[in-house]
């Protein structure tokens, strides 16, 4: 792999540069090997830019990995890239068919891995390398003279190691999968919740697969109003069918029930108004136990199992005797490792500042968020821009195709097409584009 100014911890940091022509001959750095910073990748090799790729997985697409059995919404065609199908199509690769819903696992093993193993991706590729920090080197956040002139640091660990890198710019494309939100109505970590980890899954667990035996006929709470949550639930039933004392809960916010069944037959997209259908008629059928409205306010342990209280319809409650927590309460972004970058984050989404009109989950659906790029995403920090899902902050509404047009758009500014980084164009299925579950086959939309 070719290194760019790369430091170890006692090696002298050499005299601050001062000059943005000296800076140019630093690379772009890419924090995040999944499909939108895979994508930056292939973008930055197209136009020849030097750039570095920082991974903390072991693999490229590690978060997917994580629920490699969920099946996406999208079909292949809006899940690849036009730069990555580009140089792809210079290699052995077999472009799946277009039409097709991959999974988690099969986006990565067809697309994400091959794409990482391009001559022009793979010798800037850094897996294993956590980054820790990013900041302005020797610069900290309330220092203003020279700051534009001086390049990026960027803390990372390594097997144990500490490594510093340097950059021209940084494009964080980290996301937020993997950075869950608490079961809690309030949003806030209690330490009783934490204490519970090994009986707390935060996703979609593989329940007919690799964790069968976890939840088969114990009394399972899924958290969540939304898709996920009704994915989880989904499985559980089928788990259920061969393990019949598995005893389901399914605790939300929502007023009613029957405002997490969508459209039903109504719904625009077939497939997802199926989705509710089904779930619906599983309810009807006690087969799935509905607390709602019911506002967490603690999770904790107990000699009985786990007890979690809180409050339904003005009344204290407390549902108890549960052996295991599902938490679908969605994701939001890490943003200590950009704690000393000088950034415009909303206050309630804590998406891109300029981008919280556009995706406000409260006025969008996935396909309505309107095409944007490096002009929305542009930073107070010269050269620092936050793309991809960790753009959106806590807003579900994001699209792997939004995210490839959004790279798109700031490598051309980066690279000095501003005529190409202003046309931002993005064609999207009004509805959006989101997830499935494998083993139904029956799409729903989270991400």
């Amino acid at each position: 792999m070719k290194n760019f100014n790369i430091q170890g911890c006692c090696t002298p940091f050499g005299q601050t540069i001062l000059a943005n022509d000296q800076n140019k001959h630093l690379p772009i750095a890419v924090i995040g090997a999944g499909p939108v910073g895979l994508a930056a990748a292939a973008h930055l090799a197209e136009r020849g830019q030097p750039f570095l790729l920082l991974e903390a997985g072991e693999k490229v697409g590690a978060n997917i990995l994580t629920w490699g059995h969920i099946r996406l919404f999208s079909p292949w065609g809006y899940n690849i890239d036009k730069a990555a199908r580009g140089l792809l199509h210079k290699t052995s690769w077999e472009q799946p068919n277009l039409e097709e819903l991959p999974t988690g696992k099969e986006m990565v093993e067809e697309y994400l891995e091959p794409l990482s193993n391009v001559s022009e991706i793979y010798p800037y590729l850094y897996l294993d390398t956590k980054v820790l920090s990013i900041a302005k080197k020797d610069t900290d956040k309330m220092k203003t003279e020279n700051r534009e002139k001086v390049p990026f640091i960027i803390h990372t660990e390594s097997n144990g190691h500490y490594k510093v890198f340097e950059a021209k710019a940084v494009i964080d494309a980290t996301g937020t999968w993997g950075n869950p939100n608490p079961a809690a109505s309030s949003g806030v970590w209690l330490k009783e919740e934490k204490a519970l980890y090994n009986q707390i899954f935060y996703g979609i667990p593989d329940t007919l697969g690799t964790e069968k035996e976890r939840y088969a006929n114990k009394r399972v709470a899924v958290v969540g109003g939304g898709h996920s949550a009704i994915n989880s639930l989904l499985d559980l039933t089928k788990l259920q069918e061969t393990f019949p004392e598995t005893d389901i809960l399914w605790i939300m916010r929502r007023k009613n029930v029957e405002d997490a069944y969508g459209g039903e037959e109504r719904d625009a997209l077939e497939a997802r108004g199926t989705l509710g259908i089904r779930i619906h008629k599983l309810v009807d059928e006690q087969k799935i136990k509905v607390v709602t409205p019911f506002s967490i306010q603690q999770i904790k342990k107990s000699d009985n199992g786990i007890i979690i209280c809180g409050n339904q319809l003005g009344k204290e409650s407390t549902l108890g005797n549960i052996d295991e927590v599902i938490v679908n309460a969605g994701s939001r972004p890490d943003l200590d490792m950009i704690r000393e970058i000088r950034t415009s984050i909303e206050t309630s989404t804590e998406s891109v500042d300029q981008l919280a009109p556009l995706i406000d989950p409260n006025l969008h659906s996935c396909g309505t968020v309107r095409p944007h790029g490096e002009k929305e995403l542009r930073q107070p920090e010269k050269d620092f821009y936050i793309v991809g899902a960790k753009s959106y902050g806590r807003a579900p509404t994001f699209l792997m195709a939004t995210g490839y047009e959004q790279i798109r758009s700031v490598v051309a500014y980066l690279s000095g097409d501003k005529t190409a980084a202003e046309k931002v164009e993005l064609d999207l299925p009004e509805t959006g584009v989101c997830s499935v579950n494998i083993n139904s086959k029956t799409p729903c939309c989270d991400h």
